[in-house]
Order: structure tokens, then C-alpha cells, then sequence
């Protein structure tokens, strides 16, 4: 029985095998077709097919240049940020240890990232396992956090459970971005512009502001990577890296321009206007220290930066009084101040409607035209000379440079309107609305340009908003130029100087108000009625002052418009003037004027400075080595650690207690200046992540 059994059994083996090796010898001859078809039926098709993968070149985007304030704070740059999420269908993706940890995990989340609560994260986490038992339909891609920044992505991956090092286990992924952003937000933000795609293909260009006007030096070169063949595939070579873009210095000053975009917006705010704008600038170099554009939030009470409306045309009233009186003087119109100009109530110049003063007057000096901002006696000496040929006051304009584009790197900049008139009576009716500040649009810049000019001796230096390039290989320091060398001779300017002093500081000035004995302004007011449906609609007034201080002794120009008040001041002194004044007396309070006006310089001899409290080890050591501090060592104790809640920053200096609370999450706002003295809400206060922390600081 058991013999016959053996040979079934042999046979049913024998037949096992043949079916094993025929299996066999069909996958050999499959691979063998496969090679042969490969390499010989279909080479030509595999070889063009390698050929375009190959062939394939990918652009390498370059870094975007930063954008730097004048002292080198960072006003634009790019910082990546990430968006995390858990694929919950990984291969070994630890369920139970997710939810051993789940209360852990949900603390630190609500700690660090405060959108939800500890109670909001774990139902978070949970949500995708709880509600959908068959795992082969969990979502892949579970949105965690949205837009953290590196640091907060490496906080993140010390968590309990996203700290293992297999993501395929704890199934995290991210993707990353790189972002344009503003570290100071929005001071200055029109003047630096702003990034975006654009239509034509995805690279990031810019699309305002600096960033569109400078966008070819500040997007850099692109590279190239090529494909490669290597042993474990084709992947991406870099043939040409990308060249980043160039680093531009602007000539913006920090400090400055937070006085002048506070002042402006206690202004505005004080008046109900619709907008504002102010600029400031060095009368020896040209270098616009600040530049603001207010305007209505249209969504929520208070201003943001508006439409950059330095760089617009406007029709500038009776701030153009001073260039038409610069040509008089130049072309020997008027040579004496003191000589009588006929006014009387109104001057029906060549038969078109009258032209009227705000005030009567029998008769002004010619200094007094310009001190009491008198329309007739600015047209009957314009018109002394240019009555028979109107259009040669334009080509006066056009000779001194006024009418040419300055060029200064801000996008959108137009130049001044002037019309060429004929030599009829249409002609000298204009050119007599021209010489006061009608019928012309100037932007706000090109007017200052000119103040700026007669306070620089009559040297017409060109406005200029970068001062330096850097990058690779490059550190190019641009030159303070010049639209013309000179405008007006010397002694010119000292007499348009007199005469814009005296309307601030003469009996009958227009600018009287702003008088103080710490600053003297020199400058003149403007006002123009808006034009509406195209008539002048005398209940909308744009106000207007421009000037220099200290007037004996210039260094800053600075113009401000203010559209449209509707309480509290109505005139150009008392709105656009005021922002001017309080800007000179900060400025002069801050010592930035050539003066030493704060306390610390009546400090007896010997006395050592005071340290600020600092982060950094050994930083009082170094300071005091490299400046050779002699004395007792007199710095501020440095604030204790908070473990829980908003941070102790009392002590510090402005920058080091920005980055500690910014770190930390919050936003900051400061007054005064110097080290911090006080914080709302105080150290240890328990406040989510992007609550706004103030503080108080003293010299």
C-alpha cells in the first residue's frame, strides 16, 4: 500500500516543478523581449524620450535683494514660512501613541499657537481618527498650522509626538514659501512698495513703490538647473546658479520717519481730513528722510498708508509764490524788497474776471507779497515781463530743471503740469492764474525740491530715496546729484530766504502762528480749492505748507497737504504748518537738529553712561572695552525669565525687547524713546499669542 502512495506523491512534485520552471522561463523571456525591445525594437523612441528629459532646463528663482533704512534696519526682505500638515494614512502612522500624548500635544499647541485652545487642538488632532474609523479614507494632507515662521517650525518639532525623527510614523509634512515682509509694517510702506506675480509669468516682481521702481536690481539673476542622468535616476543640476538680488539703501531715517508719520496722523486725526501727505528732506544732500501717506480707512476708524501722493500733480495754491518770485528776482524784475506794488481790491488783468487778495491792501512791499500771500501783486510783477509773451514763464520753469523728471526711485512719479500758453488774451489770463498757483499741477516733491534749493543757497540738488547698492561683489555708493548747479544766485536765495522767514515770523505773516523760540520755520501757505465736476467746489480746500528750519541755519525741508479738514482748524498754518512745526521741535527735542538740547549732555565730567539691560553675554563688556568707558559700571539690571506668559522686557533697549516679545508672539507698540521703563500687561500676564504689548521707554 505505502509503495504506490511514494509514486503519486512523485509524480504530483514532478508536476509542481514543471509548472515552477515554466513560470520561470516565461518571466526570463518576458525581461529578455523587454531588454530587446528596449535596446534594439524601441531604442530610437527611449533615446528621444531621454533626450527631452535631459534637454529640460528648470529656472532657479534668485533671492530678492532687502530693502534697508539708512542706519541698515531692514525696511522689505524674505523669510520663509510653512504650512504643516499630517497625512493620517502613513504607512505606520502611531494612532496610539497620538492619542497617549493628545493632551500633551494640545497644551503646547495652545500654548505656542493660540488659535484654538488646549481643549479646541485635541478635538483638532482627533477629529479625522474619531470620525472616520476605515483609515484608507482619512485625509492625507490634515491642515495643522498655516503660515509659522522656521523658528516656530523647530518649536513645533519638539513636541511629544511631532518630535519623532520617521515622519512616516507621526505623518507630518510641510510645504514651504518664501514671503516678502516689513519688519516696521506699515511706516514708509507706499514709498517701499510691495511684491506679486505677474501676469506674464509667476516670478515675483515688484509692483509698487521702491520695489517696482528699483525691481532690476532688486530681483537679481535667475539660474539654471539641467537634468542629469546619475546611478539612481535623472535629477536636477545646478549649471548656472542664481545670482541674487542687489541689497539698496534707502535714505529713509527710522526715527524721522516715525515723527512724521505720527504727527501727521495726530493732524489728520484732530481735523477729519480725508488725507494727508508730508515729506522730509536733508537740504544738502536731497535724501528724503521720511515720506507718509495717510488717507480714511475705509473699513475702520483711523488712517493707513495711502495712495503715494507725493509724486501726484496737485494745483499747489500759493506755495508756487516763491518760484514765481525766484524768476522775478533772477530776471531782474524786482530788485528791491521794499520797493510799493499797487494791490487795491481787485485786478481785472487783461479783461478776464478780477483778481482778489483774501485781505485788502492799497499797496505791498515786494516782500510783503510773499509774507502776506498776495495774489495781485504776484501777477502784476510776473506780468511786467512776460505780459506780451505769456509762455515765456514756462520756458523759465522748463530752463530751471523744475519741469524735468527727477528720477528719485519712487514708482509712479509724474512731473509737473505747466502749460505753454499763446501770446493772446487766453494766454495772459493763465499765465496770471499760473503765477499764484492755479491752473498747473505740481506734485508735492517738485515744490519742495525748489524750498529745498532756496534753502541750500540756490544749489537745486536732486531729491534721491536711494543712497547705497550691495551684493555680490558690489558696494556702490551713489552720489548726491544735481538737477541744475544753480537756480538762483546766492544772494537771491538769502532774499527769498528773508522773505519766507517773515511770513512765520512778520506782523502780518500768514504762517504767524507757528512761531516758537526753540525752532525758527521759514516757509509758505497754500490753499486751493478742489476741483469737482470740473468747477472749483469752495467748500473742499486742499491746505498746503512748505519750508525749511532752522530758517538761520537750514537742514530740512519739508512739505505737508492736508485734504479736506472738517473741524477743529481749517487754515494751512493751523493744519498742514503744525505738522511741520511739531516735526522741527521733535526733532530739536531728540537733539537731531546740530543741537544739544536732551539732559544726558549737562552730565558732570567723568560720569559713566548708562547700560541698558541686554540678552547677549559679555555685551556690557564689550561696549564698554571698545568705546573705553572709564568709571563705575553703571547698567541696568537684566529682567528676570518669565517661564509662563508675556516676557519681562523692563530694562532693555527698544530692539532687543522688540525681538524678545515678537519672538514670543506678540505685537508691540512704544512711546518715548530709550529703554523700556514700563509694559502693559505686565510680565507673567497670561495674553494669547498676537496680543498687542506697550511700552514705555525714557533716556
Amino acid at each position: 500500500m505505502s509503495q504506490p502512495k511514494k509514486r503519486s506523491n512523485r509524480k504530483h512534485m514532478n508536476r509542481r516543478y514543471a509548472l515552477i520552471v515554466a513560470a520561470m522561463l516565461a518571466c526570463a523571456a518576458g525581461i529578455v523581449w523587454h531588454v530587446v525591445d528596449n535596446t534594439v525594437v524601441s531604442a530610437d523612441a527611449w533615446n528621444e524620450k531621454a533626450h527631452r528629459e535631459l534637454s529640460r532646463c528648470d529656472t532657479i528663482a534668485p533671492e530678492r535683494g532687502n530693502i534697508l533704512a539708512a542706519d541698515g534696519s531692514i525696511l522689505a526682505t524674505n523669510l520663509r514660512y510653512y504650512t504643516v500638515r499630517i497625512d493620517y494614512r502613513s504607512e505606520r502612522f502611531m494612532e496610539h501613541r497620538l492619542r497617549q500624548q493628545i493632551d500633551t500635544i494640545a497644551d503646547s499647541l495652545a500654548r505656542y499657537f493660540p488659535v484654538r485652545d488646549a481643549k479646541g487642538w485635541r478635538a483638532h488632532l482627533l477629529k479625522p481618527i474619531d470620525n472616520i474609523k476605515d483609515k484608507s479614507k482619512r485625509p492625507r494632507a490634515y491642515r495643522l498650522l498655516d503660515n509659522i515662521s522656521n523658528a516656530d517650525y523647530r518649536r513645533l518639532r519638539t513636541f511629544p509626538f511631532f518630535k519623532i525623527p520617521n515622519r512616516n510614523r507621526n505623518g507630518l509634512s510641510v510645504e514651504s514659501k518664501m514671503r516678502r515682509v516689513n519688519p516696521y509694517g506699515d511706516m514708509a510702506r507706499r514709498s517701499i512698495g510691495g511684491v506679486g506675480a505677474t501676469r506674464k509669468c509667476k516670478e515675483i516682481h515688484g509692483i509698487s513703490g521702491l520695489e517696482k521702481a528699483l525691481d532690476s536690481m532688486l530681483f537679481g539673476t535667475p539660474g539654471i538647473a539641467k537634468k542629469v542622468a546619475l546611478t539612481r535616476g535623472i535629477v536636477n543640476w545646478t549649471d548656472k546658479p542664481a545670482i541674487p538680488g542687489l541689497n539698496i539703501r534707502t535714505t529713509i531715517d527710522i526715527k524721522m520717519q516715525d515723527i512724521v508719520e505720527n504727527e501727521l496722523n495726530n493732524l489728520l486725526t484732530y481735523v477729519n481730513a480725508d488725507w494727508g501727505v508730508a515729506v522730509l528732506m536733508e537740504v544738502a544732500t536731497g535724501d528724503i528722510k521720511a515720506i507718509s501717506n495717510l488717507e480714511k480707512n475705509p473699513s475702520a476708524p483711523g488712517y493707513i498708508e495711502g495712495m503715494n501722493r507725493a509724486v501726484l500733480g496737485y494745483e499747489p495754491g500759493s506755495v508756487i509764490k516763491p518760484i514765481s518770485m525766484l524768476i522775478a528776482l533772477e530776471d531782474g524784475i524786482v530788485n528791491d524788497l521794499s520797493e510799493q506794488i499797487p494791490i487795491g481790491k481787485s485786478f481785472p488783468y487783461a479783461g478776464g474776471r478780477g483778481i482778489t487778495d483774501s485781505h485788502y491792501s492799497s499797496s505791498l512791499s515786494v516782500a510783503e507779497v510773499i509774507e502776506q500771500s498776495s495774489n495781485i501783486g504776484m501777477t502784476r510783477i510776473i506780468t511786467r515781463r512776460y505780459d506780451a509773451h505769456p509762455g515765456g514763464f514756462y520756458h523759465r520753469l522748463k530752463q530751471i530743471g523744475f519741469l524735468e523728471p527727477m528720477n528719485t526711485g519712487i514708482a509712479g512719479e509724474s512731473v509737473p503740469r505747466v502749460d505753454s500758453v499763446p501770446s493772446n488774451r487766453g494766454g495772459r489770463i493763465s499765465l496770471s492764474r499760473q503765477c499764484y498757483g492755479y491752473a498747473t499741477e505740481i506734485p508735492p516733491l517738485y515744490t519742495l525740491s525748489v524750498y529745498n534749493a532756496i534753502a541750500n543757497g540756490g544749489r537745486y540738488v536732486r531729491p534721491r530715496l536711494v543712497s547705497r547698492l550691495t551684493g555680490e561683489d558690489i558696494d556702490s555708493i551713489l552720489p548726491v546729484t544735481y538737477i541744475r548747479d544753480r537756480i538762483c544766485s546766492e544772494a537771491n536765495a538769502k532774499k527769498l530766504q528773508s522773505m519766507l522767514t517773515d511770513v512765520v515770523w512778520g506782523a502780518h505773516g500768514t504762517g504767524r502762528r507757528l512761531k516758537n523760540d526753540l525752532v525758527r520755520i521759514a516757509g509758505k501757505t497754500g490753499t486751493c480749492y478742489m476741483i469737482e465736476g470740473g468747477t472749483y467746489n469752495t467748500g473742499k480746500k486742499r491746505l498746503a505748507f512748505c519750508g525749511f528750519f532752522p530758517a538761520e541755519n537750514p537742514k530740512y525741508s519739508c512739505i505737508v497737504l492736508t485734504c479736506h479738514p472738517k473741524q477743529n482748524a481749517l487754515g494751512a498754518a493751523s493744519t498742514s504748518g503744525e505738522v511741520v512745526k511739531n516735526v522741527a521741535l521733535k526733532l530739536y527735542s531728540r537733539g537731531m537738529l546740530g543741537n544739544s538740547s536732551d539732559l544726558s549732555a549737562e552730565k558732570a565730567a567723568g560720569d559713566s553712561p548708562v547700560l541698558y539691560a541686554t540678552a547677549r553675554n559679555g555685551h556690557h563688556e564689550r561696549v564698554r572695552s571698545e568705546l573705553e568707558v572709564k568709571g563705575a559700571r553703571r547698567s541696568l539690571t537684566r529682567p528676570r525669565d518669565i517661564d509662563k506668559g508675556i516676557p519681562d522686557v523692563v530694562g532693555y533697549g527698544l530692539r532687543d525687547a522688540i525681538a524678545i516679545l515678537e519672538k514670543a508672539g506678540y505685537n508691540v507698540t512704544f512711546s518715548g524713546s530709550g529703554y523700556v521703563t514700563r509694559q502693559t500687561p505686565a510680565a507673567g500676564n497670561s495674553a494669547p499669542r498676537g496680543h498687542r504689548v506697550t511700552l514705555s521707554l525714557t533716556e
